[in-house]
């Protein structure tokens, strides 16, 4: 919630001291949340899979997570 467009509906805009974060995109429909959220699950399943968890709280164990500073995302430009 600190788009700019976020800040604007809900909270009367960008106050002085803050900077906004994030963008504001409109994609095209690509079906029901279900399908998406099914999408995701058999991910998280899959991962589990390869790292011999049996329960997702195991994956943290089992892995190491590594933060991405800087990703190149062509699907949002601007």
């Amino acid at each position: 919630m600190s788009s700019e467009t976020a800040m604007n509906k809900y909270s009367g805009g960008v106050a002085d001291y803050r900077a906004s974060e994030g963008k504001t995109t409109q994609i095209s429909y690509r079906g029901a949340v279900d399908d998406t959220l099914l999408d995701i699950l058999g991910g998280l399943r899959s991962a589990c899979t390869y790292v011999g968890a049996k329960e997702l709280k195991e994956l943290t164990k089992r892995t190491t997570f590594i933060r991405v500073q800087e990703q190149h995302n062509e699907w949002f430009k601007e």
